[in-house]
């Protein structure tokens, strides 16, 4: 049982539900909320608790909650599928991953990258790190291959390259970033002693702009879907659907860059396939 997390995450949950999602009803003349989202002692009353234990949850002080108060809590505050997973973790109630090292890629994931035509993809694993990568998306973001190996890492290459490769376009800012903190503090929740992704937040909250913030917000629902930009020294700017799936039976993630058909992110793409296809050595016209 993580106590300081399993407080930080119930805090951030009550703050964040109002009384209408909670099915609570306005009460007339009633005295101002001071605080944002549920009251301590509505969560309290909706979970079918005592206020003053629900209080030392929230200030790490409680003991180990039962699976049917867990289950109760989850309730009260409208947590999603996976939001209930993440708490029963941090209450102790479901096992943890092993701590070992990297998953081997399964031989269909490396295949499928070289099947995928005009769609850059790479996969990563729970600490960020990107074990495998197909040739388009090596020659659209970065050559991953000339990188040393800590530095294969998609947090470290948002930190080390500033917006400057790949980036949101502006009505979808701050969507990585919220991502990638959801990833990670999910892993954790399966890892609590794994020292490297611990250390890897600490270096994101520093040198991630927006990381930070989206880390205290303690939200591990999955966001599969983001729009990125990306900047190719040939091809110019290209928008771009980032669409990430889930490797069962493991903790890898395929992440995957591609366009609409018919729109010219999408021809620039195809054209950067075919050339990659070929070994032509000119540049792109």
């Amino acid at each position: 049982m993580d106590k300081r997390e399993l407080g930080g995450f119930l805090r951030a949950r009550r703050e964040a539900l109002s009384p209408d999602d909670a099915g609570l009803p306005v009460r007339a003349g009633g005295r101002a909320r001071r605080t944002p989202g549920l009251r301590r002692e509505e969560v309290a009353d909706l979970a079918g608790v005592s206020v003053s234990y629900y209080e030392r949850l929230e200030q790490a002080r409680a003991p180990r909650p039962s699976p049917q108060v867990i289950d109760a809590i989850g309730r009260a505050l409208a947590l999603s599928g996976a939001e209930r997973a993440h708490l029963s973790r941090l209450a102790g109630h479901a096992p943890s991953a092993r701590p070992g090292p990297a998953e081997q890629v399964p031989p269909g994931v490396l295949a499928l990258l070289d099947r995928l035509g005009p769609v850059a993809a790479y996969v990563c694993d729970d600490r960020h790190d990107i074990v495998a990568w197909n040739d388009l998306a090596a020659e659209l973001v970065t050559d991953f291959g000339a990188l040393p190996p800590a530095e294969r890492n998609v947090l470290r290459l948002a930190a080390r390259l500033g917006g400057t490769v790949c980036s949101a376009p502006p009505e979808a800012a701050g969507g990585f970033e919220a991502q990638a903190a959801a990833h990670a503090r999910e892993a954790l929740s399966r890892r609590p002693h794994d020292l490297a992704l611990r250390r890897l937040v600490g270096e994101s909250a520093e040198r991630v702009p927006g990381f930070a913030a989206e880390w205290r917000r303690h939200d591990v629902r999955p966001r599969t879907t983001l729009r990125k930009r990306v900047e190719h020294a040939e091809l110019g700017v290209l928008d771009l659907d980032s669409q990430t799936l889930a490797v069962p039976g493991s903790d890898l993630r395929v992440v995957m860059l591609s366009a609409e058909p018919g729109t010219p992110a999408h021809e620039k793409l195809t054209r950067l396939q075919l050339r990659l296809a070929v070994f032509e050595p000119s540049p792109l016209p």
